[in-house]
């Protein structure tokens, strides 16, 4: 049975969400299942999940059983459930993994929404639905249920709901992280998305879902929340403070990578709205309530830098030249300030210029400073300091939003920007990829598996690994698929690679 597959976005910023064409996509969804060493658990949850999506999901599914180096009896398990049922595929990687299962899995499948559970089926199947809906639909772009919303129904320890609680705490305040639960075991994501952030999610183990998020919500994609009922398993074998360690050098690693800003998260950005018209639009403000936010963050400390410098060189100078020295520091500091954090524009290219446009805004903003100081003389004569500082702070407001209307329509306009960072990018793109200037998704983890439609786009990958071809033929639909064996990779190839998913066959 062909399963037909959205066409092949190129990169750049993903196109607007969509409603999946169901009817012309047989495996709608694929749940993937990591296990290791769960030969007591794993059948009897394929089948109960099996059951559940046989009788209340209404379109074509597949169950893929991602087994980590397990090494008891959880291979044959999975083999046999791959036999007897046609909706499971059975898939095993030599090394350990939850993160590293799922990213070779998703990274082969050709079901445009993604989604895993854990095998202990702590969370209520009965949110799955809710889970997928908002993917099918095009309104999100990952799901992800919550054990921390006020409509949630958890039993568990409190050992485990205060290192839970805590962690949630610790992304809130060191990533700015808004989505409330990180760590459930129950996501989805759709296809055309992870086809982009997979590859940038760099973590094989257990915080692989959280850096997964971190970078989705800081590209802008939609994250959809479903409260969900979840029993803790006494019997879990996830060892708590290996894994706290591991997710806190994690967290370390990825806010250092964002403050960089050495991930190239403009692949995952999406258009404002699914209307083409609201793309081609002229004239309208792009992300003007961030820019204000950012202008006024820098415009505060300028301002109390300014004040600073003020009063210290009024300790030996008049007051029109202590004000025209610490403006004039401070207008330098707040011009390079904005262009950065601001308005977003890196580079050193047009930093001179940029420069001399903001002491021309400086020129304004010195004229009506001086202009308030020397009405304020005229008026009062010798006027105190307080009198002069609260003058200076008001004259400051005004000539700060003037600033503001000058730099967005004079010193860094919309087309600008937009220059800047596309010399940025095509230097960032030429660096990664030897000087060739291409662009391409596997920037980081250059051993990352394709979608199957680009193994057709991109022959050499083919020729690269003659032998996991050979050993691991594209599966005929129609015949059931044993066990797919994944070679270990070699010392330089950071995760394995992996034969195409068998497809399943519905009943629908």
């Amino acid at each position: 049975m062909t399963t037909t597959q959205p066409a092949h976005t190129p990169l750049g910023s993903l196109p607007p969400r969509e409603h999946l064409r169901l009817g012309q996509i047989d495996t709608v969804l694929d749940v993937v299942i990591p296990v290791y060493n769960e030969e007591s658990d794993l059948e009897p949850c394929v089948r109960r999940l099996h059951d559940h999506l046989s009788r209340t999901f209404p379109y074509g599914f597949r169950i893929t059983v991602a087994d980590n180096a397990s090494t008891d009896r959880t291979p044959e398990i999975s083999a046999s459930l791959d036999e007897t049922i046609d909706e499971v595929t059975a898939v095993r990687l030599e090394e350990k993994g939850r993160g590293r299962a799922l990213r070779t899995v998703w990274s082969l499948s050709d079901a445009p929404v993604l989604a895993y559970m854990d095998v202990d089926l702590s969370t209520d199947l009965n949110a799955l639905l809710p889970l997928v809906a908002p993917l099918i639909s095009g309104h999100s772009d990952l799901a992800i249920g919550s054990r921390l919303a006020r409509s949630s129904r958890v039993v568990r320890g409190p050992k485990r709901e205060f290192i839970s609680r805590s962690y949630n705490l610790i992304l809130r305040g060191s990533l700015a992280a808004r989505f409330s639960d990180a760590q459930c075991g129950f996501k989805a994501v759709r296809g055309d998305v992870a086809e982009r952030l997979l590859p940038m999610v760099e973590d094989s183990g257990w915080f692989f879902d959280t850096e997964m998020l971190v970078l989705a919500e800081r590209a802008g994609l939609r994250i959809h929340e479903v409260p969900v009922d979840w029993v803790d398993d006494p019997d879990s074998t996830v060892h708590i403070v290996r894994t706290a360690t591991e997710d806190l050098k994690g967290v370390w690693r990825v806010g250092r990578a964002l403050a960089t800003g050495a991930l190239p998260l403009d692949r995952l950005a999406r258009p404002f709205g699914d209307d083409p018209r609201d793309r081609e639009l002229t004239g309208v403000p792009r992300g003007l309530a961030r820019q204000i936010m950012g202008f006024c963050v820098v415009g505060a400390l300028s301002t109390l830098l300014y004040l600073g410098l003020y009063s210290l060189f009024r300790l030996g100078v008049g007051p029109q030249p202590a004000n025209a020295a610490a403006l004039l520091l401070s207008a330098v500091g707040n011009t390079a300030a904005n262009r950065r954090l601001t308005f977003g524009v890196r580079g050193r290219e047009r930093a001179v210029r940029h420069q001399a446009q903001g002491l021309v805004v400086f020129g304004i903003g010195l004229a009506l400073t001086s202009g308030s100081l020397a009405a304020l003389d005229a008026a009062a004569g010798d006027p105190a300091h307080g009198t002069e500082m609260a003058v200076l702070v008001a004259a400051n407001l005004a000539a700060t939003l003037l600033r503001f209307l000058l730099f967005r329509a004079w010193v860094f306009t919309d087309r600008e920007r937009d220059r800047e960072q596309g010399r940025e990018r095509q230097r960032e793109r030429k660096g990664r990829d030897g000087g060739d200037g291409r662009d391409g998704v596997q920037d980081r983890h250059t051993a990352v598996p394709d979608r199957p439609a680009a193994v057709r786009e991109h022959p050499a990958a083919v020729r690269e690994h003659p032998a996991a071809v050979r050993e691991h033929p594209a599966p005929v639909p129609g015949r059931h698929t044993p066990v797919r064996n994944l070679p270990t990779p070699a010392p330089d190839v950071q995760h394995p690679t992996a034969a195409p998913h068998h497809p399943g066959r519905s009943p629908r």
